[in-house]
């Protein structure tokens, strides 16, 4: 076996929850990158089929939109039973569908607290379950990536969030060694403060923070993510399971008061950084500037940072 043929995905068939836009589209251009065949599942369909359309375009590959609540049992099992009649069998399942809800703890709704659990641990499992299910009647095996998030492993958000995460963390390890006999990979990715449209109301000074404190200088973009889910959902993996594959561009390994000092210009420019989120923003037809700003898209992830950092404006 050669070493391209190690990440050949070449007429498998695939699913990505979340897919859309953001983390979840750079998931499913991964796979048809590399040859898979994805199913993009959304509660957004207007999105998802764009999304679809655009990688069977760009890439050759099919592609259909799948509607899909993951906190819903009933829309878990319907979205499975069509993609998998649709495709004939499933390969690959990437459950990346997840929200986050802001607030003070000490204040927080439990309506949102169930909302954010429902979708980001219960929806993941539920995915995860269904597609074992798919994995083990077929007596194919099959790899499942799910997503996480580096706020697994550090206080960065709130509870809901946080506890969500290290739940998919610890869920992902689980069900890893529960359904190694059935040839089932289980693994996940924690990326970091990510440049997706969830984001694009951060402020320049934030970013300008994330730069300083991070050891490989930029701030992440979905692109970022293709090699790791490419790596995951194939051969290459074959070995691997119960990862949690951190992908942070060393951001939770700086514990210095002061920002890290650089010796050369990081791979990424501020510029290049906002590449896909433009393209990702012009694809939901939103407006933003030359930043990449709209600060009216999640205003309340800005204000967090505002606040965090102290910001006037």
């Amino acid at each position: 076996m050669s070493a391209q043929s190690l990440f050949e995905l070449k007429g498998r068939k695939a699913l990505v929850t979340g897919a859309g836009g953001g983390i979840g589209k750079a998931y499913a251009t991964a796979l048809a990158m590399a040859g898979a065949d994805v199913a993009i599942v959304d509660v957004n369909e207007k999105t998802g089929v764009k999304t679809a359309a655009e990688l069977a375009s760009v890439y050759g590959v099919q592609s259909f939109f799948q509607f899909c609540d993951v906190s819903s049992e009933e829309s878990v099992q319907t979205m499975i039973t069509n993609v998998v009649q649709h495709w004939g069998r499933l390969d690959i399942g990437v459950n990346n569908a997840g929200i986050g809800i802001l607030g003070a703890d000490e204040n927080y709704d439990l309506a949102a607290w169930n909302k954010v659990i429902g979708i980001n641990l219960t929806g993941v499992w539920l995915c995860a379950r269904a597609e074992a299910q798919i994995f083990i009647e077929q007596k194919s095996g099959g790899k499942i990536i799910n997503t996480a998030s580096m706020s697994a492993r550090i206080c960065n958000c709130n509870a809901s969030y946080n506890a969500s995460k290290g739940g998919v963390v610890e869920m992902t390890r689980m069900l890893a060694a529960e359904w190694g006999k059935y040839n089932i990979n289980v693994n996940c990715i924690s990326p970091s403060y990510i440049l997706s449209p969830m984001h694009a109301s951060t402020p320049m000074e934030a970013r300008a923070r994330i730069r300083e404190l991070t050891p490989l200088g930029y701030v992440e973009r979905p692109e970022d993510l293709y090699g790791p889910l490419i790596f995951l959902a194939s051969d290459a993996s074959n070995y691997v399971t119960g990862l949690d594959l951190l992908v942070d561009g060393g951001h939770t390994l700086n514990a210095w008061l002061a920002p890290l000092e650089r010796e050369l210009p990081p791979r990424v420019s501020p510029e290049q950084e906002i590449v896909q989120l433009k393209n990702d923003l012009t694809a939901l037809e939103v407006p933003f500037d030359e930043n990449g700003i709209n600060r009216e898209l999640h205003p309340e992830i800005a204000n967090a940072y505002r606040a965090m950092l102290k910001i006037n404006d």
